[in-house]
């Protein structure tokens, strides 16, 4: 058996012990599945066919955010965190309609409303976005951090809690889509998978500051492009195109796009065929 120096294991104690106690993510995670089942039947095993059986459901699930909550805020203060959570249930419902109403209409491949409710990875990142933001401007400490991994575990689509989203959002795939936390997004934006929207920089001095640009309405930005700094925007009606690196701003209607240089070879010439390196 392996023995371990005294030191080493009266450092890990004293760690332990000063160690607030854990979150409880798995909760989180499942009550944040659970209300989207309630605003969204399409999404839940068995439909509540009920009223009745709805506002007892809605109940049960404030009665546990509240328990939930006291894991980082007083008992008294956690329930009306739990409360005003709860309250905004209508607004957050309606502006999620917009966005998957926005999908249907903007993707081709969407066969309607239910499909994109139940199995678009964007819509389910915009929807746990937008409830761990609402908690994040209610000044919740590390739950909405943890929602928000939550979802880019499932989904591979990462926004920061703190970034501001209007309604109708499109997120077309979305993978590796980054969206920063002083990001903030106009109405009836549409974003491909793989788009950045970043910091010029990395340093702890710049907490607090905008460090991610704004994005004005009615933008498209395509597959790849990576938009970076707090005063970068990015005028309404532009369209993105792919890999397009900005740190600048933009008017609006504007068309930015990365030109590429394609050289085709042919079999007739050999040579041709070994010009690139690895």
């Amino acid at each position: 058996m392996t023995s371990y120096d005294p030191e080493f294991i009266e450092q890990l104690a004293q760690a332990h012990q000063a160690t607030a106690a854990p979150l409880p993510a798995a909760g989180f995670c499942q009550l944040a599945d659970q209300l989207l089942e309630v605003l969204f039947p399409e999404r839940a095993p068995r439909p509540l066919r009920d009223a009745d059986a709805l506002a007892a459901t809605l109940r049960l699930l404030q009665d546990d955010l509240a328990d939930l909550l006291r894991a980082v805020a007083p008992p008294a203060e956690a329930a009306l965190l739990a409360a005003a959570s709860m309250a905004a249930l209508p607004a957050l419902r309606a502006t999620l309609l917009l966005d998957a109403a926005a999908i249907v209409a903007a993707d081709p491949a969407a066969q309607g409303l239910a499909e994109v409710l139940t199995t678009y990875p964007g819509f389910y990142a915009t929807a746990l976005h937008r409830f761990a933001h609402g908690l994040h401007q209610r000044g919740v400490p590390r739950v909405p951090r943890l929602l928000g991994e939550y979802a880019h575990q499932r989904t591979g689509i990462d926004i920061h809690p703190g970034a501001r989203i209007g309604p109708s959002f499109c997120i077309d795939h979305g993978t590796g889509l980054v969206i920063g936390e002083t990001c903030v997004i106009g109405a009836r934006v549409k974003i491909f998978q793989g788009v950045t929207l970043g910091a010029l920089s990395v340093g702890k001095h710049l907490e607090g500051i905008k460090r991610h640009p704004t994005i004005e309405d009615d933008v498209v930005i395509y597959a790849g492009a990576t938009i970076l700094g707090g005063s970068t925007t990015i005028g309404r009606y532009s369209i993105i195109g792919g890999n397009v690196w900005l740190t600048e701003s933009v008017p609006s209607h504007s068309r930015v796009y990365h030109k590429a240089h394609i050289h085709v070879t042919r079999a007739e010439d050999p040579a041709a065929d070994i010009m690139f390196s690895i």
